[in-house]
């Protein structure tokens, strides 16, 4: 695992932003304790670090972490009122008709046997994520994603309901038995065997926050992992 010093995107007194390697938990993990996660390196590296926000374990991209109380408090007041602005890249299976919209659908967290986040308009909580495709790849594309809302799984379960799952995403591309018969076959292998990506197809690539000491708009971006890069490399023309 490489040096925590080379994931740093920004540092000082208040806060340390870094990009996340994927395969790498923002905490520990459940089922292996003794795996090392995001946090307990970077503590061993910087010292004590308070939590903000998360990213799943294949998901790369920006994080950013308290080194104080004071804080703490005010990076958790912005991103529970929606005031940190976050900005994925994700590669999916499908050629969306749309070059831009807003999927407007409510999610309920946790909602079946598989604790998956899943669309139900009459008992989902309100989420949104706005949606640009930045390009169409033969039978991929790669769109930014802008979580409006900051539901569980958000973007995972929004584009599945689209008919866009992520590349490596057989959680949210089952559902509702889309990966059965001949049609769920061939999605299967764009998923997972044919895939240029041999994890999750997301990067969170950017994060904007209001320092919580200056109040000064500042804004991270994460250089897509080598691996991201490459999968794009060897699906355009």
């Amino acid at each position: 695992m490489s040096d925590p010093l080379a994931w740093v995107l920004y540092r000082d007194d208040a806060i340390l932003a870094v990009n996340k390697p994927a395969g790498l938990p923002t905490l520990p993990d459940g089922y292996r304790s003794a795996a090392p996660y995001l946090a307990g390196l970077l503590q061993e590296a910087f010292g004590r670090l308070w939590v903000v926000h998360r990213l799943d374990r294949e998901t790369s991209g920006v994080i950013v972490f308290a080194r104080t109380a004071d804080a703490h408090r005010d990076l958790n007041r912005q991103f529970q009122e929606h005031a940190a602005r976050k900005t994925y890249h994700a590669l999916v299976v499908g050629r969306p008709a749309w070059d831009e919209r807003v999927i407007d659908l409510p999610l309920r967290p946790d909602g079946d046997r598989r604790h998956r986040t899943v669309a139900d308009p009459a008992a989902g909580k309100p989420a949104a994520t706005a949606c640009r495709v930045l390009e169409r790849l033969a039978d991929y594309a790669l769109i930014e994603a802008r979580p409006l809302t900051g539901r569980p799984h958000q973007i995972r379960a929004h584009l599945a309901a689209e008919g866009l799952p992520l590349v490596g995403d057989l959680l949210y591309a089952s559902q509702g038995g889309r990966l059965q018969g001949e049609d769920g076959a061939r999605l299967r292998r764009l998923l997972i065997a044919d895939a240029p990506l041999a994890r999750l197809g997301l990067h969170a690539c950017a994060l904007t926050i209001l320092h919580p000491v200056t109040a000064a708009s500042i804004t991270f971006e994460a250089p897509y992992p080598a691996d991201f890069a490459a999968a794009l490399a060897r699906l355009r023309p």
